[in-house]
């Protein structure tokens, strides 16, 4: 029976030579695809945290924060930075709590008694028009400098002939009609760049006429808001605008 059982196995290796070998080849086949798979969930495991890290990021990001509380009126000046225009700003003149603190911001406003060109008291609310009171707007420049305007787009709508006004300063009306209408233009014609104004025309108490004067500094401009009749002594406000821009800008104030 042995020999038997010997002849049926001989026949089964002749009849099936290969099948040991085909074995061998399925299982490396097999444990190649499990590598595969491993490698596959390894690089979506790996995707996901990527996904999830960015998503936090984002989140983060994107999360409200709230702002910075205000400084105290009377504070130190802080140094604010307006399209990156350095300015150091006594916090008592901030006339908008919400913008008194340091830093970037697009736009603050200031006001300051006249002619001292300290920051007024607090407890004396300042209006537009105030006779003793001069406003500041520093924002972030959006049109033309006011030296380019004076050339180019003013001389298309004031009148051809100039208004009379105080010695020494040229003055000239908006023409019914235009965007500026209801309006003269105030210069320095020896140096416009010093002095250069809109103003406003009022025969009404209620509603003084004020003028705006206007310097481009840097990527900044500073508006200067004061009433119409300092036009008399223009000179004199054109020395103080001077000195209250340098005031801002020095670098210990």
């Amino acid at each position: 029976m042995s020999a038997h059982m010997s002849a049926n196995m001989a026949a089964t290796a002749a009849i099936h030579p290969r099948s040991g070998r085909g074995q061998a080849l399925a299982g490396r086949r097999h444990a190649r695809g499990r590598a595969s798979g491993n490698r596959l969930g390894l690089t979506v495991l790996v995707l996901a945290l990527l996904g999830a890290a960015a998503l936090a990021f984002v989140v983060c990001a994107l999360w409200p924060r709230w702002p910075d509380a205000p400084a105290a009126a009377d504070a130190p000046a802080l140094p604010i930075t307006i399209k990156g225009v350095l300015f150091n700003v006594p916090a008592q003149a901030m006339r908008i709590a919400v913008q008194r603190r340091a830093g970037a911001q697009e736009r603050i406003d200031l006001v300051f008694a006249w002619p001292s060109l300290a920051p007024p008291d607090p407890a004396e609310p300042a209006q537009l028009g105030d006779a003793d009171r001069v406003f500041v707007t520093i924002a972030a420049a959006t049109a033309l400098p006011p030296l380019e305007r004076l050339k180019t787009i003013y001389p298309r709508y004031v009148a051809t002939e100039a208004t009379p006004g105080p010695p020494g300063l040229s003055l000239f009306a908006f023409r019914d009609g235009t965007p500026y209408q209801g309006e003269d233009l105030a210069f320095d014609p020896a140096t416009p760049e010093k002095f250069l104004a809109r103003c406003t025309r009022s025969a009404n108490p209620l509603t003084p006429a004020t003028c705006l004067d206007e310097r481009r500094i840097g990527d900044a401009d500073v508006t200067v808001r004061f009433p119409r009749d300092w036009l008399n002594d223009w000179r004199g406000v054109e020395a103080g605008i001077d000195k209250l821009i340098a005031s801002l800008q020095a670098s210990g104030s």
